[in-house]
């Protein structure tokens, strides 16, 4: 799982386009939904779902609000 979570940062780092950027950073908040999950899971957390599920919920109104913002602000010029 880490080994993802880092080449998703590379993605979001190096991605030829502000989208792919974009998508990479919303896999890497999905991985590290997953990766509480397990760490909670693993370590007998009893509020580990609970922390996942307001973290997939920031995660997804963050991703919606950005790509918001850059369907109407659109600095290279791409169509959508």
């Amino acid at each position: 799982m880490l080994i993802t979570l880092a080449l998703t940062l590379v993605r979001a780092f190096l991605g030829p386009s502000i989208y792919d950027r974009i998508l990479a950073v919303n896999s890497f908040g999905t991985k590290t939904v997953l990766l509480i999950v397990v760490g909670g899971h693993a370590l007998g957390w009893f509020s580990y779902i609970d922390i996942a599920l307001m973290y997939a919920l920031i995660n997804f109104v963050g991703t919606l609000a950005v790509m918001r913002f850059f369907e109407q602000y659109n600095p290279q010029g791409e169509q959508s």
